[in-house]
């Protein structure tokens, strides 16, 4: 009895020093990354189940960068290069990002309410995403950042479905290893498509911006001196994060190549079809397993869109920021948090098909990420910005490699796509 009361409390301790880490892992698995995943899974089988371990050192490096940013300068990303570098390169990457990460917030809402109207074919798939707008803009601005993080963290829960399933399905178990160790790349445009979008979905800019702030956001709800404790404590939180988007993603990969790759289902165009993938566990449930998927992880991931998007602006034009803060404190913080939603909410009535619109979105994260990578590497090599807390050798080895893969495959993939 004493040992199961022990090793709970070590599983309770390990659970209390996640934090900004394990959000921004879960909130990666949204919706548009559940749309990549599946069509790569559909498209490709185990093909591209690779990536899944290839990424995560990478994810964990930038992500690391990041989070050390915010906690050495206690400034956004945004902050400390209006701070240090010129104004060009900070417009430059607001307008970088500002489209991609709207995009992402139109795309995440246009696939809650595809999967609403699912569950409740009656009601327009498009009544849903208006409510779900509006419940999720009153949660943001009248709820504190102690109860909002509570929240998120707790929805990372509904990203586990995935996991059961290739143990219930026909899986081939020795394909399935034999690519995920030894990558299995095929030179042509929809391959590329496939790859960048996994390289964007998982490596997303929007996390980057969300990282440093969050962590800013934690030392100064804490009231935290920055040393070498917390930083250690901010690398395991980081690590156990990522670690559960990549075997996520791992796993909706291997579900989605076993259950549809193998019916013949190549290509994902609704949400009916990405549903399937969950029958083995659910049966005729499969559409509410799946919606509640989306939908939980959209809930937890367009706040942190919304709230790095809105970081950026308040950062940029030195307004008050911080979801701690109400709205009359920081009004430009949380209008911008409603405009996102709002011009994001106008995806849902463009007539593109949900599921597209969510794999475009990973697709032009892959192509600007390099652009933003290549600078956090520069900040965290500027002694006048980050002190003793520069990267280390290791650090920079690891961050160049991610940025010349996501170049790299952002590179092939636009050649592929001038060439056709």
């Amino acid at each position: 009895m004493t040992r199961k009361k022990g090793i709970a409390a070590r599983l309770q301790k390990y659970w209390n020093t996640l934090g900004p880490g394990l959000i921004t892992g879960a909130s990666d698995d949204d919706p548009s990354g559940i749309a990549t995943y599946s069509q790569a899974g559909a498209q490709f089988g185990s093909k591209l189940l690779w990536t899944a371990i290839v990424t995560y050192p990478l994810i964990v490096t930038v992500q690391e960068m990041c989070a050390r940013i915010g906690l050495v300068t206690r400034h956004g990303l945004t902050g400390v290069i209006r701070r240090h570098y010129p104004r060009p390169v900070l417009y430059f990457i607001i307008l970088l990002s500002f489209p991609s990460i709207t995009l992402n917030i139109g795309a995440d809402i246009a696939g809650m309410g595809a999967v609403a109207n699912l569950l409740v074919p009656k009601v327009p798939a498009f009544i849903f995403s208006i409510v779900f707008t509006a419940l999720l803009t009153c949660a943001i601005i009248f709820w504190k950042y102690k109860r909002i993080a509570s929240i998120l963290k707790w929805l990372c829960i509904a990203l586990f479905s995935y996991l059961v399933i290739p143990f219930l399905s026909h899986t081939d178990w020795s394909l399935a290893l034999k690519n995920t160790v030894f990558p299995q790349i095929e030179l042509n445009r929809d391959y590329f498509m496939a790859l960048v979008g996994i390289l964007g979905t998982t490596i997303s800019p929007y996390l980057f911006f969300w990282q440093a702030s969050m962590e800013v956001e934690e030392i100064q709800h804490k009231h935290l001196v920055v040393d070498k404790h917390i930083l250690s404590a901010m690398e395991t939180d980081v690590k156990g994060g990522l670690l559960l988007t990549n075997v996520v993603f791992y796993f909706i990969i291997l579900t989605t190549g076993s259950v549809l790759f193998s019916s013949g289902i190549h290509n994902i165009n609704t949400v009916e079809e990405a549903a399937q993938a969950l029958k083995p566990l659910a049966g005729n449930g499969a559409y509410l397993l799946f919606s509640v998927g989306v939908i939980g992880t959209g809930a937890l991931a367009i706040p942190v869109l919304a709230g790095s998007l809105s970081y950026m602006m308040a950062e940029t034009f030195g307004w008050k920021e911080g979801l701690d803060k109400t709205f009359s404190q920081a009004k430009g913080f949380y209008i911008t948090i409603i405009f996102s939603l709002l011009v994001g909410l106008l995806v849902q009535f463009s007539g593109i098909n949900p599921v597209r619109v969510l794999l475009y979105t990973a697709v032009l994260y892959g192509i600007v990420a390099p652009f933003l990578i290549a600078l956090i590497l520069h900040i965290c090599n500027n002694k006048k910005v980050m002190g003793e807390y520069c990267n280390s050798r290791w650090g920079n080895i690891l961050a160049a490699v991610t940025l010349i893969v996501m170049t790299a495959a952002a590179g092939v993939f636009i050649y592929f796509m001038l060439k056709s």
